[in-house]
């Protein structure tokens, strides 16, 4: 059977990477992707708290920190995280109702 999410990097997920439109797979092949992206989308809160503890200790760090280019990169891998941070809310929210709208068909 086709793999239909490869893992994101950034976001430390798998993302859909279909390779047509979702109404030309099978029923069977839609079936499988909404509920295994129903499992990928129940991770996402708690890989955000992960990016969150990621942040705090960064901004920690930050609180002390006296060298300007360290504390410039800091901030850049911050807004990097709050980044990803973002980006997750949107698949889970976004594809919240593509789910429901799909599996009600």
């Amino acid at each position: 059977m086709e793999d239909f999410f490869a893992l994101d990097e950034r976001l430390g997920i798998p993302l859909p990477q279909m390779q047509k439109d979702f109404d030309a797979y099978t029923k069977s092949e839609q079936t499988e992707m909404l509920l295994r992206w129903e499992q990928i989308r129940g991770t996402i809160p708690e890989r955000i708290k992960q990016i969150e503890r990621v942040i705090i200790a960064k901004q920690d760090e930050l609180s002390v920190e006296n060298n300007f280019a360290r504390s410039c990169r800091l901030n850049s891998e911050i807004a990097d995280l709050a980044s990803a941070i973002n980006d997750l809310h949107l698949w889970f929210r976004v594809n919240q109702d593509i789910t429901a709208e799909r599996m009600h068909r």
